[in-house]
């Protein structure tokens, strides 16, 4: 049986001229630039490094399941450029991370910086998709076939239920704060998981995007090229605070002075947070 692995410590498995033994040691994920984040909970020493799984039986589909493969190129962020009203020439372009406001903690925050100060910003949430069961044996059966380790392939299956559900309560948990700013909040997935939000919750109301609302969905299709796969934005929804409610059929309360999110993110500016677009 064909490995299901696709990417793994961000290389696509494609390759033939891969290292797979000293990628495999190193542990690397070329995104954060440092060792993978996602370990085994018997072993924490061990970085699984699994970016993006290939799933279904007559109609496979590639789907990525660690957020940190949607930061490929920076492309992510350049897609949110547009949302920064009050960015001017001029201005740098910064990127931070892990930010607490109500309603839980926002990933990334994409902001315009002029003279030390923060001038506008955009949140940014990734979502990959989760697996149930587990994946190791997957990931050993593909080192296997590159004579790297030895197991047998044991099956998995990818968590849409729980994935979608748990990301629209969290979102409408933390989109009251940015529509109370008049800032912008952006969920970034992959396009499998946002046709699944589609069928399954009231999305109806939630149409092509538009400047004026809070919350946004910006999906992502994984094209192959050659022997790699490359991110390609392929749809942009927005809707409000009560169209995540009406989704979802909840309701939350938030608020937030604007200052103090500005005084949390300028403490958080340094030469490593500002955004290249090339190394």
């Amino acid at each position: 049986m064909k490995s299901p692995i696709i990417e793994l410590f961000t290389i696509s498995t494609q390759h033939n001229n891969v290292s797979w033994q000293a990628l495999t040691e190193s542990q690397q994920c070329g995104y954060l630039g440092r060792r993978c984040i996602k370990v085994r909970k018997s072993q924490p020493e061990i970085s699984i490094g699994t970016c993006t799984v290939s799933h279904g039986a007559k109609n496979p589909r590639n789907i990525i399941i660690c957020p940190h493969r949607f930061l490929e190129r920076n492309q992510i962020f350049l897609d949110c450029l547009h949302l920064l009203k009050l960015h001017e020439p001029g201005n740098e372009l910064h990127c931070v991370s892990e930010i607490e406001i109500p309603g839980g903690n926002v990933d990334y925050f994409l902001l315009s910086v002029r003279d030390g100060k923060v001038i506008d910003f955009a949140g940014i949430e990734l979502q990959a998709l989760d697996t149930t069961g587990t994946l190791w044996k997957a990931r050993q059966a593909f080192l296997t076939e590159v004579d790297i380790a030895s197991e047998e392939f044991s099956p998995y299956g990818i968590n849409w239920k729980m994935t979608a559900k748990t990301t629209l309560v969290q979102l409408h948990h933390k989109v009251e704060t940015f529509e109370t700013l008049g800032k912008h909040l952006v969920l970034v997935l992959q396009t499998d998981l946002l046709s699944y939000m589609q069928r399954d919750f009231n999305f109806s109301h939630i149409q092509d995007a538009k400047s004026g609302h809070a919350m946004h969905f910006h999906a992502y299709d994984l094209q192959q090229y050659e022997a790699d796969y490359r991110l390609s934005l392929s749809k942009r929804l927005s809707t409000d605070v009560a169209g995540i409610a009406t989704s979802l059929g909840l309701q939350a309360s938030s608020n937030i002075e604007l200052e103090d999110i500005l005084r949390t993110l300028q403490k958080k500016l340094s030469d490593k947070t500002r955004l290249r677009l090339f190394p």
